[in-house]
């Protein structure tokens, strides 16, 4: 969407504090022996605290709350009853639908101890969501986000997993225009100010840039076993910085 009162962009703030707040909660929650379906669980009891809902199960009629993957597994993970253990790299997915309005954002942590590898693999994607965040500005193409992330993954020896793109965000989950991890000269469309986007990168310690979909239908998998982390924010595009609506 595009923000252009005052009203929308108040609805969007809310949106993102619902965000904000579960991510907060459920990173404070994980430890070895919970379970990622524990979370889902108490995802559901902050948006319930908010009067939010979850906009994938409202969209795409799925069976969670918010997504959490763990290890290999990239993004939409289905939250399952096995506990974490040490060492596994958790990412929450929050989605929530609040009063008309959808934010989007993710994290990645790890169980400790953690190994060193999942540590930079950690730091490479916040860094990267980083490098992106400050290339997003009105009138800059939008390739100019991809390229930022590309070449921070590239520089720590990581890899950009290129089949998931951000994407605009707002009334609807997914909303125009991909927002690609890397760089394609053909992404030439202008951000503007106002334009309110979810830029996430998703970032693997394998060699495959690839992804496949498991039996469940839903949890999207590195395709060689490569550890995945993935950080996301929503933002609205202005002349400078762009406002973080999910910080």
């Amino acid at each position: 969407m595009t923000i252009t009162t005052e009203a929308e962009l108040e609805g969007m703030k809310r949106a993102g504090v619902v965000v904000a707040e579960t991510l907060r909660t459920l990173k404070a929650a994980i430890e070895p022996g919970v379970t990622p379906a524990e979370l889902d669980a108490l995802a559901g009891q902050v948006f319930r605290q908010y009067g939010a809902s979850s906009a994938p199960r409202m969209t795409y009629d799925a069976p969670v709350n918010v997504f959490i993957s763990v290890n290999d597994d990239i993004v939409h993970g289905l939250p399952t009853r096995r506990p974490l253990a040490a060492g596994d790299v958790v990412s929450i997915d929050v989605t929530p639908f609040v009063d008309g309005y959808i934010a989007d954002a993710a994290v990645t942590v790890a169980v400790p101890p953690a190994s060193p590898v999942a540590m930079r693999l950690i730091e490479c994607t916040e860094a990267a969501l980083e490098a992106a965040l400050a290339a997003a500005k009105a009138g800059h193409p939008v390739n100019t986000i991809g390229r930022a992330v590309e070449t921070e993954v590239k520089r720590r020896g990581f890899t950009v997993l290129r089949e998931l793109f951000g994407h605009g965000v707002g009334r609807a989950i997914h909303e125009e225009p991909n927002v690609p991890n890397y760089y394609r000269p053909a992404d030439r469309k202008k951000l503007h100010e106002g334009l309110v986007i979810a830029i996430e990168p998703m970032v693997s310690t394998g060699r495959s840039h690839r992804v496949k979909t498991l039996r469940d239908g839903w949890t999207l998998s590195t395709t060689d076993g490569g550890l995945a982390a993935h950080f996301e924010h929503t933002v609205m595009i202005t002349g400078g910085k762009p406002l973080i609506l999910t910080a």
